[in-house]
């Protein structure tokens, strides 16, 4: 049976509209499906010129993005990027996602007008096979053929004529990366005009759930349009030769995570430093035009130490995700899940937990989110229960302050790595070594399960570029600033009223006397034995709503104590905090939850308080000793 349909040429890479659409009809919503690694998020990109929203699908937890088409001069239309997914016939939740927003099912997301299907070129012959799902929906669909400049640079070949007439469907060659090709996109979608639209005739397709039925279908197209695909050049073969090499594989990536860490402390360190110094200055300026009362107290003393404290570490932040960033679009984080694949089989977790637990050290939130590529479901469980260990950068203004204040600033192996970056790889590695621990014991008690094998195609070697990196940048840096201008600001505030009231003949209470203070040492002896004291137990119950909340709280509390108020936050520290209880802190954090937005994804994606109450007393419970026994260790040793 042929799929072979002829249709109309548009220009001399794209075919016009297949048979049973007429060139009319309003469109509104564009919606961008492909697999994994074919470059669709770039795309995305393009077509919305960085105007971009983040959010939820209604009922799900699928983060998806949509944004006005003003990078092609169509703002009047909306895209929908749809989570990579090789397949629609899966039963996995993107695919369950991706189907409702195609069907026009999906609860409050409009029904598609287009869709615009996004293939990898080099490595069409497997990818086409999502085609024809695609194709069955009946929705006016074009194929781009994405990567097209790596395609002819290592000597592929493609008919893009022949392949449209193959499909029946416009097919055009682009390079997202580039931004070449996006005036045939915008020379498809401007064939529509202002009546309505007549969907195609859905093809005569196989079997939609056979895979090998799918498989042999778009072996027989790609032969008929004499595609031949580009050999894998031979600095990349001798690359993986190395990087996947059981011994020298694991070895070098350990080399890269110590470089990005002695980077992160030899170069962050120093900007964060600077960056303090200018918002004590501008604290200061803005405090001298104040009136010397309790308007002066509640803006210097409460409002701005607490943020400034948690603002220059902003740097360092930022560096560290330049580095993901990098690593992730360079090609190389699908290897080191290849790498970590062997570790985490022999502790029962499939290798697709690596990609979630790796944007954990981003934020434990969008990791829970992303094991729903993971069908098993008790492994996708352990997975979700593993996942807060992982070291967020939430917990790195909380090291890097400590570390800064306590660790002296050496070199270890000669200037090699610096004594600073090895407690922080070590703080790392110790969530890393707890998450592992943790799934062992469920794998081998409760969730007990089959192990399933890992497959992941290999994304093609590509040198970063500087648009999207600055994007990744932006997001982290806006989303930074968002949380230290609303959650942490809205803490600081509230610490600094409760350390003030209650007012006695008109004058606040000192800080020992206040609310807070009475709190404080109300909590002090169930801490007393971890090396805190009674300030560190109101920055732990402030941070239970979000990690880095403890730096504005200490900065507040510091600062409005008179014994410590001309000091930095790292000397009042020292001046509070003996070496015990300060490693002690920074263990107790490596351990436990301290994030009710971590708790309340782990509800929704559970569907039960059960899991996540579990989770929160088990956290908690290993912070505590694993803080006590760090304290009373290195008290006695010293």
């Amino acid at each position: 049976m042929s799929c072979h349909v002829p249709v109309p040429v548009l220009e001399p890479v794209v075919a016009g509209p297949p048979d049973g659409i007429t060139a009319k009809g309003p469109i509104r919503t564009v919606v961008l499906v492909g697999p994994p690694n074919c470059g669709k998020s770039t795309l995305f990109n393009r077509l919305t010129g960085l105007r971009q929203k983040v959010a939820n699908y209604p009922g799900v937890t699928v983060e998806h993005h949509s944004g006005r088409m003003k990078g092609i001069g169509r703002g009047d239309l909306t895209v929908i990027d749809l989570p990579g997914i090789y397949s629609l016939a899966t039963y996995s939740e993107d695919a369950r996602v991706a189907v409702d927003v195609l069907t026009g099912r999906m609860p409050g997301v409009p029904a598609p007008d287009v869709v615009l299907l996004v293939l990898d070129a080099v490595h069409m012959n497997r990818q086409l096979m999502l085609a024809q799902t695609v194709f069955s929906l009946g929705l006016p669909t074009m194929v781009l053929l994405n990567m097209s400049d790596l395609l002819e640079v290592r000597g592929g070949k493609i008919d893009p004529l022949a392949l449209s007439h193959e499909l029946g469907h416009p097919v055009a060659l682009i390079s997202s990366s580039k931004g070449t090709g996006m005036e045939l996109i915008s020379s498809y979608l401007n064939q529509f005009g202002s009546e309505a639209t007549e969907r195609p005739q859905p093809l005569r397709l196989p079997v939609l759930q056979s895979p090998a039925a799918s498989r042999k279908w778009a072996t027989q197209v790609t032969d008929r349009v004499n595609y031949h695909a580009p050999a894998a050049p031979v600095w990349t073969r001798r690359m993986d030769a190395v990087l996947l090499h059981r011994m020298w594989g694991p070895l070098i990536f350990l080399a890269v995570v110590v470089t990005v860490f002695q980077v992160v402390f030899s170069i962050g360190q120093p900007l964060s430093d600077g960056m303090g110094k200018v918002l004590i200055d501008l604290g200061a300026r803005v405090a001298q035009v104040l009136p010397d009362n309790w308007i002066r107290a509640l803006v210097r003393d409460g409002l701005w130490n607490g943020v400034q404290s948690v603002l220059v570490f902003l740097p360092q932040i930022l560096l560290l995700f330049l580095f993901i960033g990098i690593l992730e679009d360079s090609g190389y984080l699908a290897r080191a899940a290849l790498i970590a694949d062997r570790a985490m089989s022999a502790i029962g977790l499939n290798g697709k937990a690596f990609i979630p637990l790796l944007s954990a050290y981003a934020c434990a939130v969008p990791a829970i989110m992303a094991t729903r590529t993971i069908e098993n479901k008790r492994e996708r469980l352990a997975t979700i229960l593993v996942a807060p260990f992982m070291t967020c950068s939430a917990r790195l203004p909380v090291y890097t302050l400590i570390i800064a204040a306590f660790v002296p600033d050496r070199h270890m192996l000669g200037n090699l790595i610096g004594l600073r970056a090895s407690v922080m790889l070590g703080l790392y590695l110790l969530g890393f070594l707890a998450a592992l621990a943790t799934a062992r014991l469920l794998k081998s008690s409760v969730l007990k399960a089959k192990h399933s094998p890992f497959i992941l195609e290999l994304p093609q070697y590509r040198w970063p570029t500087v648009r999207s990196l600055a994007l990744r940048l932006y997001d982290r840096g806006m989303l930074f600033l968002k949380k230290a201008g609303t959650i942490i600001l809205s803490v600081t505030f509230l610490v600094w009223v409760f350390s003030v009231l209650p007012v006695h003949g008109g004058q606040f209470s000192v800080l020992t006397d206040s609310f807070i203070g009475r709190l404080g040492h109300w909590v002090e002896p169930v801490i007393r034995p971890l090396g805190f004291n009674w300030k560190i137990g109101i920055g732990l119950m402030s941070s239970i709503v979000a990690r880095e909340v403890i730096v504005g709280t200490l900065g507040t509390l510091y600062g409005v104590d008179p014994a410590t108020h001309s000091l930095g936050l790292q000397a009042a520290l020292r001046h509070d905090m003996g070496l015990g209880g300060a490693i002690a802190l920074v263990v107790f954090f490596a351990f436990a939850m301290q994030c009710t937005s971590t708790l309340a994804i782990v509800r929704r994606e559970t569907n039960s308080w059960k899991l996540p109450a579990i989770q929160f007393l088990y956290m908690t419970g290993a912070a505590y000793i694993a803080a006590l026994v760090t304290n009373q260790v290195i008290t006695h040793l010293m």
